[in-house]
């Protein structure tokens, strides 16, 4: 029990780490002349590197175990990661920085996943995946009004070696207190790192999955961890507290609908429905987003609210795609997910810098941000729509 909630104190980081550009933006903007482009390429950062270690980081875990995959990379990255932000003196030094921190948060969230699929049923994998991923995601509340009230109090540098400080314990703290699961018995074709990969890429059923996995968490993580702050500094003034006030709702829902998606899907016996109809409410809230004309602040925070709530089916749509994985690849099966999940977000907010950016410099602001509203939704109907072909991953045969 102690190795799951050190496990989710690192989960509560990488949370935090993935989202809290958002609230210093505007400071890392004025500090150190960061365009819109640049801190999207720094949020970006975190997300691509992420994804791509998912490939080492589930041969990893089907080899070494989550134990020393998790602490030594979250030890060695993300600790030195936040180190270098703080020291920060130009944009490319926080992307170096927002890099080494996505390294060291990769193998976190699938260590844990690990532990649970190799100890625990098959049908209770998407309630307990989602009540981690639920609680953890309050590491987005750490970095909204709490955060900007440290900033304001302290500045931004020096919250960021409390972090630091912080994150070196937990890393040590992982390495001390989790336990290694029983290994799956696997034959000798996946021995070797990349092994294994080539005999996922032939499960057919994955690969409808595949596209929702990539952009069912990238509106939602895109908004939340980059553009809301932005948008609410751009189109309606708003102080860096009262950015802070609004992602604090954006985090509280997101935290709340991964523990209602939790259930769900043994109550209906099915995961497919489940995602596919809480997403139409994120493509509702988009679609209010792009046809109307600037409307209230308490309003935009509503559909922001909303598409954190029904975008938060990341754990069901991991346990949908985990139902098609064989258990002796267990570890690269839910780390190449992942790296669907996060390399769908890191090249939504990489490709949203320039949307901004190219729109902006055309039709002003306001136009800028419509296109961003139009980029999300233009993703997110070409996921849904091939999706709705996947076959069933249902907890109960």
């Amino acid at each position: 029990m102690a190795g799951i909630v050190v496990l989710l104190f690192s989960y509560v980081l990488s949370q935090f780490y993935r989202s809290f550009l958002a609230v210093l933006a505007p400071k890392l903007g004025s500090d150190l002349d960061a365009s819109a482009t640049a801190l999207s390429n720094a949020a970006a950062a975190w997300f691509i590197v992420f994804a791509l270690m998912q490939f080492p980081i589930g041969a990893w875990l089907d080899k070494a175990g989550p134990r020393r995959t998790a602490g030594f990379l979250f030890l060695a990255g993300s600790g030195g990661g936040i180190l270098l932000f703080a020291l920060a003196q130009s944009p490319v030094m926080l992307i170096v920085a927002m890099g080494l921190i996505g390294m060291g948060c990769a193998p976190v969230l699938m260590a844990t996943f690990y532990f649970f699929a190799r100890t625990y049923s098959e049908a209770s994998f998407a309630t307990l995946a989602a009540v981690f991923v639920g609680l953890g995601t309050l590491g987005n509340v750490a970095g909204t009004e709490p955060l900007a009230a440290a900033v304001e109090a302290f500045g931004w540098r020096q919250v960021a070696f409390g972090l630091a400080a912080f994150t070196f314990a937990v890393g040590i703290g992982i390495l001390a207190f989790v336990k290694d699961p029983p290994k799956a018995e696997s034959g000798g074709e996946d021995a070797t790192l990349f092994g294994g990969l080539a005999d996922l890429f032939r499960i057919r059923e994955l690969w409808f999955i595949f596209p929702m996995v990539a952009m069912g968490y990238g509106v939602a993580a895109s908004n939340r961890g980059l553009w809301a702050g932005p948008y609410l500094n751009d189109m309606y003034g708003l102080s860096t507290a009262e950015i802070g006030r609004v992602t604090l709702y954006m985090a509280l829902a997101l935290a709340a609908g991964s523990l209602a998606y939790g259930p769900l899907d043994r109550l209906f016996n099915t995961r497919k429905w489940v995602v596919l109809i809480g997403n139409l409410f994120v493509l509702a809230a988009i679609a209010f987003m792009i046809t109307a004309d600037l409307p209230p602040v308490w309003l935009v925070t509503v559909m922001f609210v909303a598409i954190g709530f029904f975008g938060a089916g990341y754990a069901t749509q991991m346990a949908h795609g985990k139902a098609f994985v064989p258990a002796h690849l267990t570890g690269r099966g839910v780390t190449l997910l992942n790296f669907f999940s996060i390399g769908g977000v890191g090249v939504m907010q990489a490709a949203s810098g320039y949307v901004v950016d190219i729109s902006t410099s055309a039709g002003g602001k306001e136009a800028g941000y419509e296109s961003l509203f139009v980029f999300y939704g233009v993703m997110l109907v070409a996921a849904l729509a091939i999706y709705a072909f996947s076959k069933d991953g249902r907890p109960q045969a």
